[in-house]
């Protein structure tokens, strides 16, 4: 095991995102950080984070919790304003 200081931050994500990688974690057994921290790791080296089984499982988690947004959107999102109605 490697010793490291982890700081508590508070963050903003989209809400079904959010979703999808709650249940992920509790599938896996792990805290939301410790996924976070795994998936970001695995980007710094351009590394894929996750098994097929694993992506298959994250589709069945985005239909699930209606996560439509993909890789394509992440520059493009905006806050709703409070209260609004989703658009997609």
């Amino acid at each position: 095991m490697i010793e490291v200081q982890r700081v508590q931050t508070g963050v903003r994500i989209e809400a079904t995102l959010l979703k999808v990688l709650k249940g992920l974690a509790e599938s896996k057994d792990l805290s939301l950080g410790d996924l976070l921290e795994g998936i970001c790791l695995h980007a710094f080296e351009g590394k894929q984070p996750f098994s097929r089984a694993t992506r298959a499982q994250i589709g069945q988690l985005r239909q699930v919790y209606g996560l439509k947004l993909t890789a394509a959107d992440s520059h493009r999102l905006a806050d709703a304003p409070r209260g609004a109605a989703r658009r997609r």
